[in-house]
């Protein structure tokens, strides 16, 4: 059967508890060649924009540096501090670039499989060190075409980075007759150019990277038809159980039912297929209630129960047909029953030498 099981074609969707299984294991559809392409993007793009800022910082340490430099020797104590201020000012300026590179990072992840901490994903998984399931993997069909993906990727980045770089040739012959910021300014425009096409190219493929990581996993989380119904055992329990329990709630509400029938003021029955149970109270209810209602052996186990108690047993077949049929038990029986449940109580009442109310 185990074995049958397993043979079983994956042709089911994932349900929500297969999904939130596998996001608690870590397997989420992710494409790290996003985060690479924006962190390329916008990163380049922020250290253009900032960079004239860096570079007056730069220069501005630098000229300080070598200006004061023969004052400047290890055993003197400003070392120290002037070397604690360059740092702390090459940092000021970095930093807010290594801030949007962390933030670019989190954002990119949470964005394609939202926020979760999962401790499962860096749980050691020892099966992974046998060595033919990984030769298994590594000449598997998966393999193969990550291989073809990566070199097709790769072709195409460099195909597109060499265009760009060709396309800004003339610029270098302009190098020569230009000065040391002249250069620098240049060259840094040529960079972003060249990186923001092959961030684009890169963004373009990151987009099929990711189309294709969540083809792949649904594919990985798909159920047999047979996963399902193990799953629905699981949460909900075997149909068996199911109707066990069942069967117990109806035999304790019978009970119950049973239980409140030595209270009643009259069984109505059909006389032999039905009986139901008034009673009437004014006090609780502004109409007669329904304690008790069976057909077959329910109905004989009223009857006994009344005679038992000396409960009026009246046959009255299209009223017990109308009770059982209409009327559930514990609820208060409809307006249109009113006449003529009231007059089989008022003869039960002149039975029992009791006033009506």
């Amino acid at each position: 059967m185990a074995e049958e099981q397993s043979f079983q074609e994956k042709t089911e969707k994932a349900t929500p508890r297969r999904r939130q299984k596998a996001r608690e294991e870590g397997k989420v559809a992710k494409s790290m060649e996003l985060n690479s392409a924006l962190i390329i993007v916008l990163g380049v793009t922020s250290i253009f924009l900032l960079g004239p800022t860096l570079s007056t910082q730069l220069r501005t340490m630098m000229t300080f540096t070598m200006a004061n430099a023969p004052s400047i020797a290890g055993q003197d104590a400003t070392f120290t501090k002037s070397f604690t201020d360059a740092m702390l000012n090459y940092f000021t300026v970095v930093g807010p670039i290594f801030a949007i590179m962390v933030v670019l990072g989190l954002t990119t992840n949470i964005a394609q499989v939202g926020f979760r901490i999962s401790t499962k994903a860096l749980e050691p998984k020892f099966d992974k060190l046998n060595i033919v399931n990984g030769l298994k993997r590594l000449v598997s069909l998966r393999s193969l075409v990550t291989l073809v993906r990566d070199t097709t990727k790769l072709l195409i980045v460099g195909v597109i980075g060499f265009y760009a770089i060709k396309a800004e040739f003339e610029s270098f012959f302009l190098l020569p007759d230009m000065t040391v910021t002249q250069i620098a300014v240049t060259m840094g425009k040529m960079a972003l150019v060249i990186a923001l096409k092959i961030g684009a190219a890169m963004l373009v493929l990151a987009a099929l990277d990711y189309a294709y990581q969540r083809y792949e996993f649904e594919k990985s989380i798909k159920m047999s038809k047979q996963d399902i119904k193990d799953e629905m055992k699981h949460t909900e329990g075997s149909p068996e159980v199911k109707s066990r329990v069942r069967q117990i709630q109806r035999d304790m509400a019978r009970n119950r039912m049973m239980g409140d029938v030595p209270d009643a003021d009259v069984v109505i029955t059909n006389p032999t297929h039905l009986a139901v149970a008034l009673k009437y109270d004014p006090e609780v209810s502004g109409a007669p209630m329904v304690l008790a209602k069976g057909e077959r052996l329910i109905a004989q186990k009223i009857k006994e129960i009344a005679y038992a108690h000396d409960i009026p047993v009246i046959e009255d077949k299209p009223l017990a047909r109308a009770l059982f049929k209409v009327c559930e038990v514990g609820q208060a029986i409809p307006a249109n029953m009113y006449r003529a449940v009231a007059e089989v109580l008022a003869y039960v009442y002149r039975l029992k030498g009791k006033a009506v109310n």
